[in-house]
């Protein structure tokens, strides 16, 4: 073999090795990657680890340690006041001051003079009946005028007899006992043209009904051409009329604060729909009964109607209850009012304030306002707590 030979064989020996060398650096490469996306596909089934984001307390204040002096503190006082009850309530008519329509003659409405929410008199018509029962009670009566008349002439021609020695003394009495009866007869008749509303003098089918009292008609059962009367199909009561000169209003009281009332109590109310003329009244009934899904009692208050009072109107009433509790004072300046709610700032030490919520209540003298709820007596707040709300916003 000759030098050349030699020298192109070992050439060849390491390009064949350089091959293998890269082939196999190819596949290990390959094997490692497949076997990575295995592993990621597969997972090792650990949730993601947690990530925690801190956020500020948004009713924490902090202020410059210099300017904690411009916030002075005040220790909150004490009342012992009697806390009031609110509760909701509806408009309703007094019962006792109600009265029905009811004609006693039976037959046919022919003409109705009033309708239904009608402001009426008394004495005022308000329908009229073509009744059969008027014939039948007039015929009785002219009977009974007759029988009368006729007793009458019996006992006079007795009477007269008697005088002559024709009959007895005893045939007189019981000429007179017949003409009492005559005369019993005859006021019946009468009295029950009276009752149908007739006029014994001029008789008429048709029967006036008029109103017994005055108010308001707030149920008709009536209508033309209907039946009228007590024993006719139908509703006996025709209308019903309402004296609203004094309303009911029965409100629900929950149980536990049942005890904190009682009868003959004054009681505010206030329309929602007349917010700015409220009324006063006082409580006549505490119902015995409670309402087994909500736990209410009915309450009912007594109103004088000043005119505008409507039935089945909405309100709310308060009534001031007859236990006194302690409650917090402080300044009203103390007090912040924020988005329909009250706040005051209590100091958490150094140079920060909490904001906190609390129930605020009325005012007060000397500027003073009664807090309810959130702060107890002898808690320190800021005196003035519009300035430091200002002050945490900068």
């Amino acid at each position: 073999m000759t030098h050349d030979s030699f020298l192109k064989r070992m050439r060849g020996y390491s390009f064949v090795k350089i091959l293998l060398a890269l082939g196999l650096a190819a596949s290990t490469s390959f094997l490692s990657g497949c076997k990575g996306a295995n592993d990621k596909d597969k997972g090792d089934g650990a949730p993601p680890p947690a990530q925690v984001i801190q956020v500020a307390d948004m009713n924490l204040i902090t202020i410059d340690k210099n300017d904690v002096a411009k916030f002075p503190l005040v220790s909150a006082g004490q009342v012992d006041s009697a806390s009031e009850l609110t509760a909701t309530g509806t408009v309703f008519p007094d019962i006792s001051r109600e009265v029905p329509v009811i004609s006693l003659a039976n037959g046919r409405v022919v003409d109705i003079k009033t309708r239904l929410d009608d402001n009426v008199k008394k004495g005022q018509l308000l329908f009229r009946v073509q009744s059969g029962d008027v014939s039948a009670a007039f015929n009785a009566y002219l009977k009974a005028v007759n029988d009368e008349q006729l007793a009458n002439k019996a006992l006079m021609r007795a009477d007269d007899l008697l005088k002559h020695g024709a009959i007895s003394q005893a045939m007189v009495e019981q000429a007179e006992d017949s003409e009492k009866d005559a005369k019993s007869d005859l006021t019946a008749a009468e009295e029950q043209l009276k009752v149908l509303g007739v006029d014994k003098d001029h008789p008429n089918s048709i029967v006036d009904v008029f109103a017994p009292i005055s108010g308001v008609i707030i149920g008709q059962n009536v209508t033309n051409a209907a039946a009228a009367g007590v024993t006719l199909s139908g509703s006996a009561t025709a209308f019903t009329i309402a004296d609203l000169s004094t309303v009911w209003i029965l409100c629900d009281v929950y149980e536990n604060d049942i005890p904190k009332l009682k009868l003959g109590q004054e009681a505010r109310f206030k329309l929602n729909a007349y917010p700015d003329r409220p009324l006063k009244g006082h409580i006549g009934d505490i119902g015995p009964v409670l309402d087994p899904s909500l736990r209410t009692a009915k309450v009912r208050i007594e109103v004088a109607n000043p005119g505008f009072l409507k039935l089945g109107m909405f309100g709310t009433a308060t009534f001031t209850s007859l236990k006194k509790e302690t409650h917090a004072v402080v300044p009203a300046d103390a007090v912040l009012h924020l988005h329909d709610r009250d706040w005051v700032y209590l100091p958490v030490g150094g140079n920060q304030f909490k904001r906190t919520e609390v129930h605020a209540g009325k005012m007060l003298d000397s500027n003073r306002q009664e807090i309810l709820s959130g702060l107890n007596p002898g808690q320190q707040v800021v005196t003035n707590a519009l300035l430091l709300e200002t002050a945490g916003n900068q």
